[in-house]
């Protein structure tokens, strides 16, 4: 049974009434959330607070939910929304925290800079790669809304252009053009430091 045939059950016994199902969804997606909305916030507990909130508004909404899209991307939807109205609440400016660029393969957050030296990981090497990652940062801040979303969604979710295209509401032509235009953005910034040529990709 695939991921998404599992959201889907889970909803249907969600809109049934078990609120059961409902919590394991919540503990399923709980960590992405909040890491997707720490990209808006900087405010840890915030975060956490706007996670809720958004979990509170998709359990509600979820009757009316027909699977269209995958769960996950309806939910995207709804959290990425929250946390735009709590950043404009609280007159905060966006932030990708370090740590993101770092994510495992298996979503766990981990950060190169808190684990031990390894096998040519000199101090200088570590320094490089912290330039990088905070060159990376503000070309990602620079970046419009919509080339930012969208390289985020790709780079560091993971998703498919066909669920980028749904979480976005826009042609998969449409996404990956944002996604080439950012990673161009991103190059350009990055082609100083890394005395690459024109067209390397990062």
């Amino acid at each position: 049974m695939g991921e998404q045939s599992v959201d889907r059950e889970l909803v249907v016994r969600v809109q049934q009434g078990d609120k059961r199902a409902f919590d394991v969804l919540v503990l399923k997606y709980q960590h992405k959330i909040v890491k997707l909305i720490s990209r808006y916030i900087r405010d840890h507990a915030e975060c956490q607070d706007v996670a809720q909130e958004a979990f509170i508004k998709a359990y509600r909404a979820l009757g009316g939910f027909r699977g269209d899209s995958a769960f996950y991307t309806w939910l995207y939807r709804i959290a990425v929304n929250s946390a735009k109205k709590a950043l404009s609440d609280l007159k905060r400016d966006p932030l990708v925290s370090e740590s993101t660029l770092y994510a495992s393969e298996d979503g766990e957050e981990t950060s190169r800079a808190g684990n031990e030296l390894t096998d040519g990981e000199t101090p200088e090497a570590l320094l490089a790669s912290k330039e990088i990652a905070a060159v990376v940062n503000s070309a990602i801040e620079a970046l419009s809304e919509d080339l930012r979303q969208a390289i985020t969604l790709r780079e560091i979710e993971g998703l498919s252009y066909e669920e980028i295209a749904e979480a976005m509401n826009c042609p998969i032509g449409t996404v990956r053009s944002r996604i080439f235009r950012a990673r161009e953005s991103i190059a350009s910034r990055l082609r100083p430091l890394l005395d690459t040529r024109d067209g390397t990709r990062w």
